[in-house]
């Protein structure tokens, strides 16, 4: 029993708070969009007429909770920038980043999606509008960009022990 080790974080609750929701959401973020998404794209599923709202159904969901983890880790970049002295102001910019990603995926990117998937012609050929894939292009660039700041974000964190 003596060989315990003695070894303590000195990491606040912030920062476990704030590497644990950027490990769920970064993770979460990575399987649906990079993973699921891809897949039913790839087996034909945007060809069927109920892809739109379904799509829609599931970031539906996914954007709200986004948006939970985001200002949770705005939240905890704020408290502990306030707590410690060398936290960086790219950090502050890099958290707010990740809200904002969230606020445009949305309050843009999703709905507009799915008002052009919708297809209002019952009897026309269901194919997949241009505007689609330059509104695709745009969610998945910020997708990225959301991998990038987080991934950076949560390096970050990491290292300061």
């Amino acid at each position: 029993m003596n060989a315990i080790s003695n070894l303590e974080l000195k990491r606040s609750t912030w920062q476990t708070t704030m590497m644990l929701t950027l490990g769920f959401w970064l993770s979460a973020s990575f399987v649906l969009d990079w993973v699921i998404m891809p897949s039913l794209y790839i087996s034909g599923m945007m060809n069927q007429a109920g892809f739109s709202s379904a799509g829609y159904l599931i970031f539906w969901n996914f954007n709200r909770l986004e948006l939970l983890f985001a200002a949770v880790v705005l939240t905890s970049v704020l408290a502990v920038s306030k707590t410690q002295s060398h936290w960086r102001l790219g950090v502050i910019i890099s958290s707010a980043l990740l809200l904002i990603v969230a606020l445009l995926n949305t309050y843009f990117f999703t709905p507009q999606m799915c008002a052009v998937g919708t297809d209002l012609n019952l009897f026309a050929a269901v194919s997949v509008p241009p505007t689609m894939n330059l509104l695709h292009g745009g969610y998945f660039l910020l997708e990225g960009l959301k991998l990038v700041a987080g991934g950076a974000l949560l390096n970050w964190c990491w290292k300061q022990v």
